[in-house]
Parts: structure tokens; C-alpha cells; sequence
């Protein structure tokens, strides 16, 4: 069970602080790092890997320093976001040589699991500069796999994958999750750390902006009204029940979603208000949904506060 921990950690190239003051924590399971472009996060991947010291404070793997430590590096697995490759090796022999690099017992074996598990081995003779962004992509996640490593850190993965390719990694990860590794990924596309990210951190401008399920972060927006889409056997009596309530803050018919669109500005008393309101008015409620607690509304949120 490897556990990361960033400690206070800053690091800046000349006058540019990429990374300010930043402490988290990643465990086991899959955890997606957000924020917008030159946020940080590639900064925070490549000291998390090791390829990249902090400026101060400190980065660790289980306590111990990842920073110029051979034996913390041996666990962890690296998929970086640039495509740097040696275009004239073929996958098999750029595979084969990240398992040699690792000294690894039988690095031929370890180089045929690899590209089998990302779907590979039917272009592992071929060059990788004749491979597509996608296959780079894959046989990226091979070599960073070739030693089993209990960490992987994994920078924009996604890139260039058709929907098929995109599926079968993020059922690789999910499962590898499942297993107890320490999976962490940085996507911009939201929809694919919604489906595979329980967790998640988000950097804003070099900071550490927030940190856990998406839902609850979004519950913990006090300063901002919870919107609901409601549907009733009567929405025009529901409103006037509702609006005499200091729980909400506007009410107003959504002529798209055929419901009334409702602003909560006290989430707990909404939530028990609702339930009485109807049943004492003799409502019928047939459907209550939030309609900003979605990731990309809380990510949304969180990069305009």
C-alpha cells in the first residue's frame, strides 16, 4: 500500500513559482489531478516520479525521499505527456530496454506482459516513429508497467486514444486501482476522471485548490447556491411553498427541462424542507436532481474562485 506525501513543497525555475506551497497526499486507489493549463501539474508528476526535485519542502514515498533515491524509483511507473521517444527502436526493443534498465531477472518476459496488457504485442516490431499518438501513447504505459511498479503516475494518458483504446486503459486502471496500487492520473478532459476518479486534487495557479470526492467538495461551497431541477405533480404550488423559505434564494421554470429550476442557498435545510413541503401540500415529487454537482461545475467553481 504506497502512500505519496507532499510536504509544503515549492518549486520554481528562475523567477516562475510553478509549484507554491503545496502539501497532499495520495494513496492507494485511482485519484485524478486537475487544473487549467500551466497550473502545476506536470510540475507535481515529475517530482512525484522522481525526475524532478523540489525547490523546498519535501516529497516521499512510505517516508521516504523520492528525490535521488534508486530504490523509491524502482516503484514507481511514469507515463510523462511528451512523446521524447527513440523513433528508430522498435516497441519491443524500447520496452525491452526500460526492463534491463530496471535489472530486471528476465527483462524479455517482463517486456512481453507489458505490451500484451496494453494491447501492443501485434505492433511490437514495427518503429515506434511509425506508430500513431495513440500507440505511442500505449507503448509509453508499457514501459512504465515493465517492472510491476506499485505507484504509476500518469500525465495526460489519454492523448491521441480512439474510444476503444480510451476504454480499455481506463478499465487497466480502475483495476489496477482495485488492486491496491497507487494510480494517479492528470486529464482535461472532465468526463474521464468523473467515470474514473473517486478523488481527486486540484491545483489553481500553482496551489493546492481542494482535495477529495468531487460531491462532497461541492457540498463544501457554502458561498455558492446549490441548483436543483425538480419535477412535481404541481410546480407552480411547490414554488410558492418553497420560495417562502429561507433555504432558497430563486426560483424559476426551466423550459428545457420541463421542471422548476431551484437555487439553495442552505443545502441541509433545502434538503429536509422539500420532502415536508410536498407532503403537506399533497405533492407528488417524480424527480429531484442536482444540476451543478457535476465535476465539470465544481472544477468550474473552483478554477473562477
Amino acid at each position: 500500500m504506497a502512500v505519496i506525501t507532499i510536504d509544503k513543497v515549492s518549486r520554481w525555475f528562475g523567477n516562475v513559482v510553478a509549484v507554491n506551497d503545496v502539501t497532499m497526499t495520495i494513496g492507494p486507489g485511482v485519484t485524478g489531478l486537475l487544473g487549467p493549463n500551466g497550473a502545476g501539474k506536470s510540475t507535481l508528476i515529475h517530482m512525484m516520479s522522481g525526475f524532478l526535485g523540489p525547490s523546498s519542502g519535501t516529497v516521499a514515498l512510505d517516508g521516504q525521499a523520492i528525490w535521488r533515491s534508486q530504490q523509491v524509483y524502482r516503484k514507481v511507473g511514469l507515463v510523462p505527456e511528451k512523446e521524447s521517444m527513440y523513433d528508430y527502436l522498435t516497441g519491443w526493443e524500447f520496452v525491452l530496454a526500460n526492463a534491463e534498465l530496471h535489472g530486471l531477472a528476465d527483462p524479455g518476459a517482463a517486456a512481453e506482459r507489458a505490451l500484451a496488457l496494453v494491447e501492443m504485442a501485434y505492433a511490437q516490431e514495427r518503429q515506434t516513429g511509425t506508430y500513431s499518438k495513440g500507440m505511442k501513447q500505449r507503448v509509453k504505459m508499457a514501459s512504465a508497467l515493465v517492472h510491476d511498479p506499485e505507484v504509476l503516475l500518469l500525465d495526460e494518458p489519454f492523448n491521441g486514444m480512439d474510444p476503444r483504446q480510451r476504454l480499455h486503459l481506463m478499465e487497466l486502471l480502475r483495476r489496477f486501482g482495485a488492486d491496491g496500487r497507487t494510480v494517479l492520473f492528470s486529464s482535461h478532459i472532465l468526463e474521464e476522471v468523473e467515470q474514473l476518479a473517486r478523488h481527486i486534487e486540484v491545483v489553481v495557479a500553482g496551489r493546492h485548490a481542494a482535495s477529495g470526492d468531487f460531491r462532497e467538495i461541492r457540498r463544501l461551497m457554502t458561498d455558492r447556491p446549490h441548483r436543483y431541477l425538480v419535477r412535481s405533480s404541481d410546480d407552480r404550488r411547490l414554488a410558492a411553498a418553497l420560495i417562502a423559505d429561507g433555504s432558497t434564494s430563486g426560483i424559476a421554470f426551466d423550459d428545457a427541462e420541463k421542471a422548476l429550476s431551484v437555487q439553495a442557498v442552505d443545502f441541509q435545510g433545502f434538503t429536509t424542507l422539500l420532502p415536508k413541503v410536498a407532503r403537506a401540500a399533497g405533492i407528488r415529487l417524480y424527480t429531484v436532481s442536482p444540476a451543478d454537482e457535476s465535476l465539470e461545475s465544481v472544477f468550474s467553481y473552483l478554477v473562477s474562485s
